[in-house]
C-alpha cells in the first residue's frame, strides 16, 4: 500500500525538479491566486464604495499599459533574449499562433454550428472561441510564476526573461490575425443588425447594393481624386492602396513595434552590444524601459479588475445563455487539448528546441488562454462591443479555474 501511495503521489515532475502532485498544484494555483488578488483590488478601486478607478481613469490606465509599460517590457526583454540563431530557432512560435487560429476556428465553427447561435453571431461566436489570449495574460503568469523560487524553470531572472521573450516573439503574428482575418469576420451583415457604439470613433451604415466587406465601418479621410493620383505617380497610389488594404495602421500597434525593433536590434550584434548588453552606452535606455516594463503587470490587472465592476452588461442577452456557455465551453475545454496535441506532435517531429521546457509550457499557454482582450477592440470597431464584453467577462471569470487546471497537466506532462 505504502509503494502505491508513493507511486500516485509521486509525478514527473518529482524527479526533475522535486516536486509532489501537491508540489504541483502549488506552484500552478499561486500565479493563479496572484491575478486574482490583484483583479480584486482593481475591482476594489473601481467599485462605487472607493470609486478610485472610474472608466476614464480605466480608460487612461489602459492606453498607458499599451502605449507605454508593453512595449517597455517586450522592447527589453525579447531584445536581450533574442538573437539571430534564436529567432531560427523559434520559428515554431508564430506558427503555433496561426495553427492555434485555424484549429480555434474550426472548433468554433462545429460549436456555432451545433448551438445555432442568434443571427447575426455565428461568426462572432467562432471568433470568440478561436482567438486565444496570447499576450498579456501569459505575460503575466509568466511572471507571477517565475516570482516564486520553487518554480521548476531555473532562476527567477532567466525564467521571467526566457518566457517574456518568447510570449512577444509571437504577438506580431497575433496582432496580423487580429487585424485583418478576425477584422473581416466581424463584418456585420448588410442589414446593419449590431447596434453602433457609442463610442469615439465614428460609422458608416452600409448601403443596400454593397457587401459588407466593400463597405468602410470607420470613417476615413476624404480619398484623393483621379487628378491627386495622376500627380503623386502610380508607385504611390499603390503602396497607398497596400497601406490601406492591409490595415497596416491598426496592425502597426506600439507592442508589435516595439517587438519588430527588439527583433531588429537583438539580431544585429553591434546594435545589441550597444543598447541591450549592462555595460553598453546606451543600456541607460533599456534600463529605463526594465523599470517602466515592470509596472505593467500590476497595473493590467488591476485596470482588468476595474473593468469587471461594469458586469457583462446588455450584451449577454443579445447573444443568449446558450450561446455564452458553448463559447466558454469551446474556448476553455475544447481547445487546449487540440493544442496539447499540436505541441507533442510537433515535438515528436523535431520542431522544438531540445530540453527546452519554457519554450514548450508557452507553446502550451498559447491554446488555454481566454479569449483576446484585443478581438474586444476590434469588435468594438465593427459595432458588436457590448457583445464582446459580455463573453469576455464570463470568459475571464471562469479562466481563472480551467487555466490553473491546465497549467497543473502541463507542468506534469513536461516534468
Amino acid at each position: 500500500m505504502e509503494r502505491l501511495l508513493s507511486a500516485v503521489m509521486e509525478t514527473p515532475a518529482a524527479a526533475a525538479g522535486g516536486q509532489s502532485l501537491f508540489g504541483s498544484i502549488k506552484i500552478a494555483v499561486l500565479p493563479i491566486a496572484k491575478v486574482f488578488t490583484m483583479c480584486f483590488l482593481g475591482f476594489l478601486m473601481a467599485s462605487k464604495y472607493v470609486n478610485i478607478l472610474p472608466t476614464n481613469g480605466r480608460k487612461l490606465l489602459n492606453g498607458l499599459v499599451f502605449s507605454l509599460l508593453l512595449p517597455c517590457l517586450i522592447f527589453s526583454q525579447l531584445g536581450q533574449a533574442v538573437t539571430i540563431q534564436k529567432m531560427l530557432e523559434w520559428w515554431f512560435i508564430p506558427v503555433n499562433v496561426v495553427l492555434g487560429a485555424i484549429s480555434g476556428t474550426l472548433i468554433g465553427y462545429l460549436v456555432a454550428t451545433l448551438v445555432k447561435p442568434p443571427y447575426p453571431y455565428f461568426k462572432f461566436s467562432i471568433i470568440q472561441i478561436a482567438i486565444g489570449n496570447i499576450g498579456n495574460v501569459p505575460l503575466v503568469l509568466i511572471a507571477a510564476l517565475c516570482r516564486d523560487a520553487s518554480n521548476p524553470f531555473g532562476d527567477t531572472e532567466t525564467c521571467s526573461t526566457q518566457g517574456t521573450a518568447y510570449i512577444s516573439f509571437g504577438q506580431w503574428v497575433g496582432a496580423i490575425i487580429l487585424y485583418t482575418y478576425v477584422f473581416h469576420m466581424f463584418a456585420p451583415p448588410p442589414e446593419g443588425t449590431f447596434d453602433l457604439e457609442d463610442g469615439n470613433l465614428p460609422f458608416k451604415i452600409p448601403q443596400k447594393d454593397a457587401s459588407p466587406e466593400n463597405v468602410a465601418l470607420l470613417m476615413q479621410e476624404a480619398a484623393p481624386t483621379d487628378s491627386d493620383n495622376s500627380k503623386k505617380g502610380k508607385i504611390k497610389s499603390f503602396l497607398v492602396f497596400v497601406y490601406e488594404k492591409l490595415k497596416l495602421k491598426q496592425i502597426l500597434q506600439p507592442p508589435i513595434i516595439a517587438s519588430i525593433l527588439a527583433m531588429v536590434i537583438g539580431a544585429v550584434p553591434v546594435l545589441k552590444r550597444l543598447i541591450f548588453t549592462s555595460d553598453a552606452p546606451l543600456y541607460f535606455f533599456t534600463d529605463s524601459c526594465i523599470i517602466l516594463g515592470e509596472a505593467m503587470i500590476p497595473c493590467i490587472l488591476l485596470a482588468l479588475g476595474g473593468n469587471l465592476v461594469d458586469g457583462p452588461g446588455p450584451g449577454s442577452s443579445r447573444i443568449g445563455l446558450r450561446t455564452l456557455v458553448a463559447i466558454i465551453f469551446g474556448r476553455l475545454i475544447l481547445v487546449p487539448p487540440v493544442g496539447l496535441g499540436i505541441v507533442m506532435l510537433a515535438d515528436k517531429l523535431g520542431f522544438l528546441p531540445a530540453g527546452d521546457k519554457m519554450f514548450r509550457f508557452v507553446l502550451l499557454l498559447q491554446h488555454s488562454m481566454p479569449t483576446s482582450v484585443l478581438s474586444g477592440a476590434v469588435a468594438n470597431l465593427r459595432g458588436c462591443g457590448k457583445e464582446a464584453a459580455a463573453v469576455l467577462f464570463w470568459v475571464h471569470i471562469f479562466a481563472v479555474f480551467s487555466m490553473a487546471g491546465w497549467i497543473i497537466l502541463y507542468l506534469n506532462i513536461l516534468f
